[in-house]
C-alpha cells in the first residue's frame, strides 16, 4: 500500500484546521472565482467558523471532502481541493480546486489533483470523478486533461456569468 496518498514532493493535503478560517474567507469571497463555482454571494466568518466545526472530516457523511493544498517547503496554504456531491451509491464524487492567485501556474494544482485521484480511487475505491469547467477556462481544461480526464459532455449555456450565459465542458476519470 502507498505510505501516504497526502504527501507529493511539493504539496501536501491535510484537513481543514481552524487557523484556515481567514484562508478560507479570502478564497470564498473573491468574485473572480464565483464564474468556477455555483456561489454568487459572500460568506460570513461565522457561516465558514461552522463549517470548519461541524465538519466530521468524513466523506460518507459529510457527503464532500475538503482539504487543504499545503507547499512543503514552507507550510504555505497555497489553495483547497474538494470532493462534493458524493454519491456513495454510485462510487462518484465531484472535483473542485482553487489555488490562490500568487501560487497558480506553479504545478501546485497538478500535484494535489493527482494526490486527491490516487487517494479516491486507491484508498476510498471510488469509481469516477467528475468535473464542470467552462469551455473558456483554458487552463482549468489543461489541468484535468493533464491528470487523465477526459471530455464526456458539453453543457450549452449553462452557467450564467456576469449576466452572460457560458457553455461548460464536463470531465470524467473513471478508476482504471
Amino acid at each position: 500500500m502507498k505510505s501516504s496518498f497526502f504527501v507529493s514532493e511539493r504539496v501536501s493535503l491535510r484537513a481543514v484546521e481552524p487557523e484556515d478560517l481567514e484562508v478560507l474567507y479570502t478564497m470564498e469571497n473573491d468574485p473572480q472565482t464565483w464564474d468556477i463555482t455555483n456561489f454568487s454571494v459572500p460568506y460570513s466568518k461565522y457561516i465558514l467558523r461552522q463549517y470548519i466545526e461541524n465538519s466530521q472530516c468524513d466523506m460518507f457523511a459529510d457527503r464532500q471532502l475538503r482539504l487543504m493544498i499545503v507547499r512543503r517547503e514552507d507550510d504555505a496554504v497555497v489553495g483547497t481541493i474538494d470532493i462534493t456531491d458524493f454519491v456513495p451509491l454510485h462510487a462518484r464524487g465531484e472535483v473542485g480546486i482553487a489555488v490562490m492567485r500568487e501560487y497558480q501556474g506553479k504545478g501546485y494544482a497538478t500535484d494535489a489533483l493527482n494526490l486527491l485521484c490516487d487517494y479516491a480511487f486507491g484508498f476510498l475505491h471510488m469509481k469516477q470523478l467528475t468535473v464542470h469547467i467552462t469551455a473558456d477556462n483554458a487552463a482549468s481544461l489543461r489541468l484535468f486533461a493533464s491528470c487523465g480526464f477526459v471530455e464526456c459532455g458539453l453543457l450549452k449555456e449553462w452557467w450564467c456569468v456576469g449576466g452572460k450565459y457560458k457553455d461548460v465542458i464536463l470531465l470524467q476519470r473513471i478508476r482504471p
